[in-house]
């Protein structure tokens, strides 16, 4: 049945009988002057207003002519039969925020960092590649020796002042308008295939030797009268041994290097002056400047044995400029590593089928290489070219033979490298 009254919601007087009010409205509420009001007017509101306001405060009563509504909310601490149809809303729990976990943005960063890395040292790479000055020193000739186990590489320093100045060539000592080129240094480095320690070995300046086209001669004239070409071949046929690779390093190109990382230390048993190669150095342990490794690796005459002494001394002086270049404070330091990356590549001159990465495969076997001098039978050997040194040619061709067939080259034939004490 509907529980409405009739006619609520028409604008009905009210009863006779003294009932006042609408529907069921208690006689005793006549009095109540909203009451009287016409429905629908300005007492249905305000009885519509007093209604919701008992409805909030949690009473239950008449309020005016409109049903009672239930509360939005439960009254604080109304407990259950407290007249409300909701209970109140329990408090809501944040949801975590989506998103990455931490261990994923972590490898993402790393993993962009990598990348970065790789493109930059990819570019750097090919430059560095591109700034090598290449020629085509090693080439096919007549009798040319045929290829042997592992790698052979003749490494030289020239006296070439190309790159300085006048004023640097004063300062350096190196001395002015010097007619030709020579190379005071002349090195093979064999690098074996099966394992074996990397091989360092000096051929004195002054190697009593034929020439192809010029007959005997001293080793650093066919530097003299070909270049580069020249002594590559006339190593080969001293040797037997089939050079692959050249690397040629001029004054200028030292210094360059050795300022490149920051200076190389070295520990002198004493003193040393030469006012030829413009040196002096104290005894003990020091960081030797550019233009100071120049007059070391160049000085001969304060030690006994002469060029046979300078040999070592060079030796001594590439391995600890390769460790140096090679060691972990230098190649993670890029402060350190590209000064003197750039100062590598600018200053070497290689043959036109050697690349950057086989360099660094050098610079890794000079670290700490095998050691030793062509072995010699006379020093001071009369030649018309002059005093020359002659080589003990049986055991050379057995230090030669055992690197080229890939054995293990006896200790008797290994000299090492001592610094003059």
């Amino acid at each position: 049945m509907n529980e409405w009254p009739t006619g609520w919601f028409r604008d009905e007087k009210p009863p006779s009988g003294g009932q006042a009010g609408i529907g069921n409205t208690p006689a005793g509420a006549a009095n109540e002057p909203t009451v009287r009001l016409p429905a629908g007017g300005a007492a249905a509101a305000a009885g519509a207003a007093g209604g919701a306001a008992q409805a909030a405060a949690g009473q239950r009563g008449p309020g005016g002519g409109w049903p009672e509504q239930p509360p939005m909310y439960a009254a604080p601490g109304a407990g259950p039969g407290a007249g409300t149809r909701y209970r109140a809303p329990l408090p809501r729990t944040p949801r975590p925020r989506l998103g990455r976990p931490p261990g994923r943005r972590i490898l993402a960063t790393v993993l962009t960092i990598a990348l970065i890395l790789l493109v930059v040292s990819g570019a750097m790479y090919f430059y560095l590649d591109s700034k090598l000055t290449r020629a085509n020193v090693l080439v096919d000739y007549a009798k040319r020796p045929a290829a042997g186990a592992g790698q052979n590489w003749l490494i030289t320093g020239s006296d070439s002042r190309q790159g300085l100045t006048r004023a640097q060539e004063r300062r350096l000592a190196t001395g002015f308008d010097v007619s030709g080129h020579r190379s005071d240094t002349v090195l093979i480095l064999h690098i074996p295939a099966n394992g074996n320690p990397a091989v360092l070995i000096s051929l004195p300046r002054d190697s009593y030797v034929p020439i192809p086209g010029y007959g005997w001669n001293k080793l650093n004239a066919a530097y003299s009268f070909g270049g580069p070409t020249l002594l590559a071949n006339t190593v080969q046929d001293a040797t037997g041994l089939r050079i692959g690779h050249y690397m040629g390093i001029g004054f200028g190109g030292l210094v360059n290097v050795v300022d490149a990382v920051g200076g190389v230390r070295m520990c002198l048993p004493r003193a040393i002056h030469d006012r030829a190669a413009g040196l002096h150095l104290k005894a003990g342990c020091q960081t030797l400047s550019g233009a100071q490794a120049l007059g070391f690796v160049r000085t001969r005459h304060s030690f006994a044995g002469q060029d046979l002494q300078r040999m070592q001394n060079q030796r001594l002086f590439l391995g600890a400029l390769l460790r140096k270049v090679t060691s972990p404070g230098t190649m993670i330091n890029p402060f350190a590593v590209v000064p003197a990356a750039f100062g590598a590549a600018g200053a070497l001159t290689v043959d036109s089928g050697t690349h950057l990465y086989q360099l660094m495969q050098v610079a890794f076997a000079l670290r700490n290489p095998e050691t030793t001098t062509v072995p010699i039978a006379d020093a001071n050997y009369f030649t018309p070219a002059g005093d020359a040194v002659k080589w003990d040619q049986a055991q050379a061709l057995q230090l030669f033979s055992d690197l080229n067939a890939g054995r293990r080259v006896p200790k008797r034939l290994l000299t090492g490298s001592r610094l003059a004490g």
